[in-house]
């Protein structure tokens, strides 16, 4: 049996942060079968700043007690997703920092409608592969909760 000591090992639902969105304390189902990340986004408007193609959102937070937290981020592209009912959707990509556990890297997120999915996050394959994760199915919260500053402001504001 081959092991794999670079690699560090997490559950099937882990604690996540995304500090440069200002958010803390998200619940994430890990998705291998998903190569891109979402993140439940409602409310989404494109704008322009500085010649470059943003978005403003509001992304939702918590399954039994609903949060609303407004962001904004940069475009990366645009990308059409086939989901798993088969219904092709295109969707804004951003790029953002990640933590989870003692470690951060930046990760892509598709923006999507998930209200009526239990959680709002979804890690895919790329990500996994990125943070040098392995995912073992049976553990769920194996990684301790990010601790991680988040800045006070959203980008762009200063």
């Amino acid at each position: 049996m081959k092991t794999f000591d670079q690699l560090s090992v997490i559950g099937l639902r882990e604690w996540i942060a995304l500090p440069e969105l200002g958010m803390v304390g998200l619940r994430a189902k890990i998705d291998t079968g998903a190569s891109t990340s979402s993140l439940h986004a409602s409310d989404i408007v494109p704008f322009e700043r500085n010649g470059q193609s943003w978005v403003r959102f509001v992304a939702h937070l918590g399954t039994q007690v609903q949060r609303r937290h407004r962001c904004e981020a940069p475009v990366v592209t645009m990308k059409t997703i086939k989901s798993s009912n088969g219904q092709a959707q295109t969707r804004y990509v951003i790029r953002t920092l990640l933590a989870l556990g003692d470690r951060a890297w930046s990760v892509e997120f598709t923006l999507a409608c998930r209200k009526t999915m239990r959680y709002r996050v979804l890690l895919g394959s790329k990500a996994l592969v990125q943070g040098q994760l392995v995912v073992n199915p049976g553990l769920t919260y194996v990684q301790d909760k990010p601790l991680i500053m988040v800045p006070a402001t959203l980008p762009g504001d200063q």
